[in-house]
């Protein structure tokens, strides 16, 4: 849902592994590596590699036991990557839990920050801006179809048509945003239909759809993504909830700490940013997975261009099968391990 188009068919010369517990002197220079050296095959050896701490799942909360057995599994075998275009650099990682993060709206960016071994205080501001900016620079150079498909997966998760979509859903949103700087002025404007009869709700509902901005295209998508929550934001989020009866909820959000939360578009924007896949692990509970051998699998975005590292791991709890994009993610540390043939590993990417 609200997937970018991407052209998986490309690859890079490979470069060799960059340890990822290294941190690079500044954010904008994480990606800068040198793309005109030789092509060169990953060689992992066993005493340069780090030992995932075993009992990391065992420490990991909400998790029921089938999909703690399969992450334990994957950790302990592994899982092996190959080059798209170079099947010889291959590296198995063991992928331990990099600790919880903060439930902020914010927790994709801070996940994959802390995946990438990133330190800097602002890493997860950094990475919003880098990802709205690759998105606004993509959405510029895109054919017209191509922009036509993006802006409706956009318009679907974010305005979508309340007259359908109510056999998948039983909460449907719309997102609208209210610049900072007219909070005062739309308060006033519901105030004064509350004292002509409206219920509050319904008055905030008819101001806020009338006044703000929606979220169906590619340039008031990069606004709303810019959003952390932060008091220096241009805009506050306003989500108007919904059930086939009509309205249920306006969050107003008057506080304006509410964070956009990132989606399948941003992901496979940093995917494009820094050259490399990532791969979001989702562990499904008994509320969604089909039987207990498929309650743990792997969902790969891959970039608009040439891939020239090897990929990152986000984890996901997911609980049921909506809900592509504003779930909680946690970082994974992938740990590269010495290579054993694809008959021993875990899962092959």
């Amino acid at each position: 849902m609200g997937k970018l188009i991407c052209d998986s068919t490309t690859s890079s010369p490979v470069i060799p592994w960059r340890d990822p517990t290294s941190t690079p002197s500044s954010l904008d220079s994480i990606d800068l590596v040198d793309q005109s050296s030789p092509a060169t095959t990953t060689t992992i050896t066993t005493g340069a590699v780090s030992v995932a701490d075993s009992s990391s799942w065992e420490n990991v909360s909400a998790l029921e036991d089938q999909q703690r057995k399969h992450l334990i599994k994957i950790q302990s075998k592994g899982v092996l990557w190959k080059h798209p275009r170079d099947q010889n650099a291959s590296v198995v990682f063991r992928l331990s839990h990099g600790g919880e993060v903060e439930a902020d709206g914010n927790c994709l960016f801070t996940a994959c920050g802390k995946s990438m071994g990133l330190t800097t205080v602002s890493y997860a501001r950094d990475l919003r801006r880098r990802t709205v900016r690759r998105f606004m620079e993509d959405l510029g150079s895109v054919s017209k179809e191509e922009k036509e498909v993006i802006e409706s997966a956009i318009k679907h998760m974010y305005s979508p048509d309340l007259k359908s979509g109510w056999g998948i859903h039983v909460v449907q949103e719309l997102k609208l945003l209210a610049k900072k700087d007219d909070r005062e002025v739309l308060n006033s404007a519901i105030s004064e239909l509350v004292q002509l009869g409206m219920q509050r709700e319904l008055a905030a509902e008819s101001i806020y759809k009338e006044r703000c901005m929606a979220v169906d295209d590619g340039p008031s998508w990069a606004k709303y993504m810019s959003i952390s929550g932060s008091p220096d934001d241009e805009y506050d989020i306003i989500t108007l909830q919904y059930t086939e009866e009509g309205l249920l909820t306006v969050d107003e959000n008057s506080d304006g700490h509410a964070a956009a939360f990132g989606d399948d578009i941003a992901i496979e924007c940093l995917s494009t940013e820094f050259k490399r896949e990532i791969f979001v692990v989702q562990a499904h509970g008994s509320d969604a997975m089909v039987d207990e051998e498929n309650c743990v699998f792997f969902l790969p975005h891959r970039p608009r261009c040439e891939i020239c590292e090897p990929p990152f791991f986000l984890f996901m709890k997911g609980t049921g099968w909506c809900g592509a994009g504003a779930d909680h993610y946690e970082p994974l540390i992938a740990s590269p391990s010495a290579y054993v043939s694809q008959e021993k590993v875990a899962l092959v990417l």
